[in-house]
């Protein structure tokens, strides 16, 4: 089910990129009900090592997790997805109450029943909503301690300005006093890195087609999508890979009754996947009003996991 405000963002969105010929669109498009699917695939590919590792730490560090936010909080997961690591979380800190936000709210609706059944008597309250801005919470938490849960360095895909404004809409829904354990993936091999968004199989690459598919469904469009096809670059400037989808060849298309021309070799920016080192990790989030705390790595620091809390601004050093 598409809410009339993600429908519209959704337009607004894709015309800027053909009208204005800008050639990009924001990567929170590329999860529709699909598209979700699709990225849980990913997730189990050999070369997708982001998932496995951030489970690994997940798994290996809960008394930890325990020991550092306490019991009896409510557990807010921003873009929750199929919310498959957060039984890890769940089981090793004793929360009062789960709350996962999500803009698809079919696919959010689906995983909140499942988890239900893995945790009867915890009190789950799913939100759709498009967690980049401030998202008022159900009354149902207002008064309990709360923590922000963000994993897969999803804050990855969106640049620094972006990344920090969400950091700071994460407080402002959150609260000061509460905290947040945020996944940031490394900075570590070229190829490795190629690999993981552009695996054999070929999911990623349907993956990243599904958002002309969803341009079609929804907005009337007849692009045709096997003219285009994935592509998974390493911007070392930037520290990211870049996902982009090329025509093959020339094309002609109508979205919502507009025709748009693309030329063969031009390219629609679809998606970064930023990789941090961990001092950029930790200014970012002191930059988004989040005082970093604890943090665990794997042994080849391919992947940090990072505590942080909502304290008092200071107004002076």
């Amino acid at each position: 089910m598409t809410t009339t405000l993600v429908d519209h963002t959704f337009r607004k969105d894709v015309r800027r990129c053909f009208e204005n010929q800008t050639y990009a669109i924001p990567a929170r498009w590329l999860y529709d009900r699909r598209g979700s699917e699709l990225f849980e695939e990913i997730t189990a590919l050999p070369e997708y090592y982001p998932t496995r590792t951030e489970t690994a730490l997940l798994r290996a560090n809960g008394p930890a997790f325990a020991a550092s936010t306490g019991a009896n909080r409510a557990v807010i997961e921003f873009g929750s997805g199929s919310s498959t690591k957060t039984p890890h979380l769940l089981k090793a800190i004793d929360p009062a109450a789960y709350v996962p936000i999500d803009i698809s709210g079919e696919f959010l609706e689906h995983s909140a029943s499942l988890l239900q059944e893995q945790f009867p008597d915890l009190p789950i309250y799913p939100v759709e909503a498009d967690f980049m801005k401030r998202v008022a919470l159900p009354e149902s938490v207002a008064d309990m301690p709360k923590l922000g849960f963000f994993p897969g360095s999803t804050i990855g895909n969106m640049i620094a300005r972006t990344s920090v404004n969400l950091l700071s809409f994460m407080r402002e829904t959150l609260g000061e006093g509460a905290q947040l354990l945020i996944g940031f993936d490394r900075i570590k091999d070229q190829q490795l890195l190629i690999d993981a968004y552009d695996d054999s199989a070929g999911v990623t690459a349907q993956f990243s087609l599904n958002l002309l598919h969803r341009i079609n469904r929804e907005l009337d469009g007849d692009i045709p999508c096997e003219t285009f096809r994935h592509r998974a670059v390493w911007n070392d400037l930037h520290a990211r890979i870049e996902i982009y989808l090329e025509a093959q060849d020339d094309v002609k298309f109508s979205i919502d009754g507009t025709v748009h021309e693309m030329g063969k070799g031009q390219k629609i920016h679809i998606e970064n996947s930023h990789k941090y080192g961990l001092r950029d990790a930790r200014l970012m989030l002191r930059a988004g009003g989040w005082t970093p705390s604890h943090d665990w790595s794997d042994e080849q620091d391919y992947f940090t996991l990072i505590l942080a809390e909502a304290r008092p601004y200071k107004h002076a050093p």
